[in-house]
């Protein structure tokens, strides 16, 4: 398990998904982010040119965040990924033989998860941390009673529908952390509106 993933979220245990963000956004839009104390960016690789984002992203913030890339479903785009400059594989499934590229090549990896027994699967495979996904089809007393089988250093985060409101009975039921999605981003928005739902997100960790 990495120690650099589990600082990172104890540090600020939000994941910014940026679906859809363009290169010549990346810089401003990771700005925002980063001066909101998010340590960890993923850019799914359905977005437009997203190595090229990526790579901007881990050039300017490498040093203070986990840049990496979501929605990975080839094998082969582990090492583009890394190519890139990427360090982070995220992934909507939990496919094995790309957790173990990711592995294998040094960079950390959270398959998506929806059951205890692809979770257990995902881990013996090596994976760093498991995206519970969606997390609409997982509410807080499933996550509790996940929380109970598990290992208890496992991370486990919850994706998929996470508002400011929904974090603080999912953290009561045992979440490490939270990837973030249209609720923190959407194409179109404004460093400055990012900025304020970023903000929201983590006032809502201090008085949730």
């Amino acid at each position: 398990m990495s120690e650099m993933l589990r600082r990172y979220l104890q540090e600020m245990p939000l994941i910014a998904i940026l679906r859809g963000l363009a290169p010549e956004q990346a810089l401003d839009i990771g700005h925002a982010l980063v001066d909101a104390g998010f340590r960890i960016i993923e850019v799914p690789l359905n977005s437009p040119r997203p190595l090229e984002s990526i790579a901007k992203l881990a050039e300017a913030f490498g040093g203070r965040a986990l840049v990496g890339a979501g929605t990975v479903l080839q094998r082969n785009d582990v090492r583009r990924v890394q190519d890139a400059g990427g360090g982070l594989i995220v992934m909507p499934h939990g496919d094995t033989s790309i957790v173990a590229e990711a592995k294998e090549r040094g960079l950390i990896c959270t398959p998506g998860v929806a059951t205890p027994t692809e979770g257990f699967a995902a881990l013996a495979g090596g994976a760093d941390a498991l995206k519970l996904f969606p997390a609409e089809a997982i509410p807080p007393p499933v996550v509790k009673a996940w929380r109970a089988v598990f290992a208890p250093e496992t991370l486990l985060l919850p994706v998929g529908g996470i508002t400011p409101e929904r974090m603080a009975a999912y953290r009561s039921a045992g979440a490490s952390g939270f990837g973030l999605g249209s609720a923190l981003y959407a194409p179109g928005m404004t460093p400055t509106e990012v900025r304020d739902r970023a903000k929201g997100f983590t006032t809502a960790l201090t008085h949730g």
